[in-house]
């Protein structure tokens, strides 16, 4: 079987950061890497479901909500995937960062967070979520441009 090619990373060698992890014709999937992976403490998976549903629920229906495609978490609980189409790198940076903050600051209700409109709308943790999305915006991360 063909490896895939985010398996081909060497993710001893990434930092934190926003990456361009692959483009297909219009779209192209961001890499947001919250945390270094393998060196830094993972996401709590409480805290990465509630920014997914924040993070979600800002995107479409921000200033770009037309050219968001999807955004959610990686399994190794690092980051996120943000696909979007016909944004660049820079664009991309200014909206992680403006919606980070917001996640940061968010002293509301989380969005679809009711039995009707999630399947696990329990599993979550808006404290931590907060604080994840804190420490991404407020640490040093690549904002170069980088393929990975």
């Amino acid at each position: 079987m063909e490896r895939i090619t985010s398996f081909s990373v060497d993710h001893t060698k990434l930092k934190k950061g926003v990456y361009v992890s692959r483009v297909d014709d219009n779209l192209t999937t961001f890499d947001i890497r919250m945390t270094q992976p393998n060196t830094e403490p993972a996401l709590d998976p409480k805290a990465a479901h509630t920014i997914e549903h924040i993070g979600a629920t800002l995107l479409r229906n921000g200033s770009q909500k037309d050219k968001i495609i999807y955004f959610g978490p990686m399994g190794c609980m690092t980051g996120f995937y943000l696909i979007t189409k016909e944004l660049s790198h820079n664009q991309i940076i200014d909206l992680v960062k403006e919606v980070y903050t917001q996640i940061a600051n968010w002293n509301t209700e989380i969005p679809g967070a009711k039995p009707e409109e999630c399947g696990n709308y329990s599993y979550m943790d808006l404290e931590k979520a907060k604080a994840a999305a804190k420490y991404f915006v407020e640490s040093e991360w690549e904002r170069e441009y980088h393929f990975l």
